[in-house]
């Protein structure tokens, strides 16, 4: 069996619908987002979205920083590098294979 077809290309970390979305939602903002801000833009839970993060987080694809503002604690993501190429590259094969 041939690894030709675009399916191949697809990255499995974004296979997941939250995942998708949240990487989608850090790849169209200049800025880290806050975890309230993606709970909130992607209607899940705190733990629903605390697992995905941490999952992109292991896979390299989301970089997480832990902060305080006075004394409330901030959690915010970014893409990595290697997330936004890997996005890049998981788009693709999405839209090779749409045709």
């Amino acid at each position: 069996m041939s690894d030709s077809h675009p399916r191949h290309q697809l990255n499995d970390s974004l296979m997941h619908p939250v995942r998708f979305s949240l990487v989608a939602a850090l790849a169209s903002s200049k800025d880290p987002l806050s975890f309230k801000n993606l709970k909130e833009t992607l209607d899940v839970s705190d733990s629903v979205l605390s697992k995905q993060l941490s999952l992109l987080e292991q896979a390299g694809i989301v970089e997480i920083t832990k902060s305080f503002v006075g004394k409330r604690p901030l959690t915010t993501a970014t893409l990595s590098r290697q997330g936004a190429e890997t996005w890049k590259s998981h788009l693709a094969a999405l839209r090779s294979i749409a045709g």
